[in-house]
């Protein structure tokens, strides 16, 4: 209790309060930007921390992944373009609302059950967590070794639409995972002489370049056009008292949805929303409205995306078992700043994480009050042209890479892996598959090789214990997933 009194008055001091107000600033504009996305804000943002206190640090970032996660909702509102995919299903009410002349309630709903949804996930945080961190003492290096195979078997094979191109991803991220100093021997692997590969790869160039360099890439190759310019905002950005009590439910029922999808990895925001969405339109009195412009619509859709942030960083902290790529990012941003995941973060470093918790739910006040206030200003920036944007990313990538070593060679190594994500989105692969296995990797190894040398080479001994076969199962669950969810969307379809 004392470390929660103490992260609530810490995350209320002068300068947690500029870095919440001004990263959620942040990442509204990167959301409402059509074809940027929250992962590549929050790896941009990453070297900007690096000097940061380690609680500080931790609010930026979620502010840009809060922010970017409301900020898709603008566009696809006003262009019918989600900023973020998770925003799609917004985009079926909320364009309606757009051509009815009420873009403004539309994007008020989306403010508010964007709050609801994100400030109420909130609440898990402070409850699950803990419990799952206690339930992780119990892992042995079995346990690790099995975790991380469940951790890839989920972002392999539910985000990917094929489970082949899933497990390629994650492939490719464990034999990237293997450059540096072997973990058990001491001796170097895969360096070729390269001194500045000796402790691996370097996380933040490796992820500028998978996310933000890949994506000037794929910006650079299409042919410039003007961007549709957003429709006008004519009403006001409010909805009246008996509005407000009729979204409430949905909103409510949709945070509970989001912060499940959060929790299980995989899932992530896009699953969350839509199933919001439905659950919005099966439960209402109002059927008749949806599909022409419908607020309960937009709410389940926003309210549960938003509820997938609290809900994400429930695995991320207590198991580093992250659930999308943003939360891979912020795996990394935790481990630069020294922060390991698990049941250190709630004992040794228990007053940087109830900071950090009582700074995600300020974030989220942030993000209302702007919302509410400025996203007529906000709403300018989806019409910014592709031409502005590249050389910013392009700059910033730059920046980014070189600003945490001070050393070049992270700028190339940047550049190489904006190449691979080039060509992992060509080929529809999975980065943040390949991302998860550069963390999960030596996990793994380390957790295999100890095993194996604790019962003299006995391979058996990764299948004893309730905690492993658990784990199995639930990795053989993971990998099913993908052929489960398409035999639903045939029948579906049918």
């Amino acid at each position: 209790m004392n470390d929660i009194i103490f992260g609530l008055t810490n995350a209320l001091s002068l300068t947690n309060l500029i870095a919440a107000l001004v990263s959620v600033a942040t990442g509204i504009v990167v959301g409402g930007l059509p074809g940027l996305s929250a992962a590549m804000g929050v790896a941009l943002l990453i070297p900007i921390t690096f000097g940061m206190p380690a609680d500080t640090a931790l609010i930026a970032l979620a502010g840009v992944y809060c922010g970017a996660m409301y900020g898709g909702s603008i566009s696809a509102i006003l262009l019918h373009t989600p900023g973020t995919s998770s925003a799609a299903a917004t985009a079926i009410e909320g364009y309606q609302l757009t051509l009815k002349g009420k873009a403004g309630k539309a994007l008020a709903t989306a403010t508010i059950a964007s709050f609801i949804g994100g400030f109420l996930s909130t609440i898990a945080l402070y409850t699950i967590s803990p419990l799952l961190a206690d339930l992780s003492l119990k892992f042995g290096p079995a346990e690790y070794f099995w975790l991380s195979i469940f951790g890839l078997t989920i972002i392999a094979g539910i985000s990917s639409q094929s489970m082949l191109k899933g497990l390629i991803s994650g492939a490719l991220g464990l034999v990237l995972s293997t450059i540096g100093m072997d973990p058990m021997l001491g001796v170097p692997r895969f360096t070729f002489g390269i001194t500045s590969l000796l402790e691996g790869l370097p996380f933040t160039a490796t992820l500028i370049g998978l996310f933000s360099m890949s994506q000037v890439l794929i910006l650079a190759e299409k042919e410039l056009k003007e961007m549709e310019k957003p429709k006008l905002v004519t009403d006001k950005v409010y909805l009246s008292f008996s509005e407000i009590k009729r979204i409430l439910p949905t909103s409510l029922r949709s945070t509970a949805i989001g912060v499940v999808a959060g929790i299980l990895p995989g899932a992530g925001g896009t699953i969350g929303s839509f199933i919001g969405y439905n659950e919005a339109k099966r439960f209402s009195k109002h059927k008749d409205e949806f599909g022409k412009g419908s607020i309960e619509g937009v709410a389940g859709a926003e309210a549960a995306n938003n509820a997938v942030t609290g809900g994400s960083l429930i695995p991320t902290l207590t198991l580093g078992v992250p659930g999308n790529s943003v939360t891979a990012i912020l795996l990394g941003g935790l481990i630069i700043q020294g922060l390991k995941p698990g049941p250190d973060l709630f004992t040794i470093h228990g007053r940087i994480t109830y900071t950090f918790f009582a700074g995600f739910g300020i974030v989220n006040i942030f993000m209302l009050i702007l919302g509410l206030l400025g996203v007529r200003y906000f709403a300018k920036i989806s019409s910014v042209k592709d031409s502005v944007l590249i050389p910013i990313i392009f700059a910033l990538s730059v920046v980014g890479s070189y600003a945490i070593n001070n050393n070049m060679t992270d700028v190339w190594i940047m550049f190489i892996f904006g190449i691979i994500g080039y060509f992992v989105k060509k080929f529809d692969l999975n980065a943040a598959a390949i991302v998860l296995a550069l963390i999960l990797g030596p996990l793994g190894e380390t957790g295999l090789r100890r095993t194996l040398i604790m019962n003299n080479g006995n391979i058996m001994a990764l299948f004893s214990g309730t905690i492993t076969w658990v784990l199995i199962l639930l990795s053989i669950l993971s990998l099913l997933s993908p052929i489960i969810i398409s035999k639903f969307e045939k029948k579906r379809i049918n």
